[in-house]
């Protein structure tokens, strides 16, 4: 094989490699590429979760608010308890005298 032989051979074989790489990326981008059906059901998507995310976002706020009302409720009602606890001890404080006192009354 003399030099212009050798020279045809090697220009053959690297058209025919690039031949191959450029169908092999063809061949790749036909199979991947991303279709105007997709790219809508992409953005559908995006905006369902961007919706479902602002509702997350409410509903958060809106228990946040919520057990900071209860927890202001539960402490007035709290408060409420101790005062008529206290109010229950003393009144049966004052029945217990008033009892003591009628018994030392009909005692003497």
């Amino acid at each position: 094989m003399d030099r212009t032989e050798f020279v045809i051979v090697t220009a053959v074989i690297l058209f025919i490699a690039f031949a191959l790489g450029w169908f092999a990326s063809w061949v790749f981008h036909r199979f991947t590429r991303v279709t105007g059906a997709d790219m809508a059901e992409l953005d559908r998507m995006a905006s369902d979760l961007h919706q479902a995310e602002e509702t997350r976002d409410e509903a958060i706020t809106y228990l946040q608010q919520r057990e900071a009302e209860l927890t202001g409720q539960l402490g007035q009602t709290e408060a409420e308890l101790g005062a008529a606890m206290e109010g229950l001890r003393e009144a049966r404080q004052e029945t217990e005298e008033l009892r003591a006192y009628i018994e030392r009354i009909n005692a003497g």
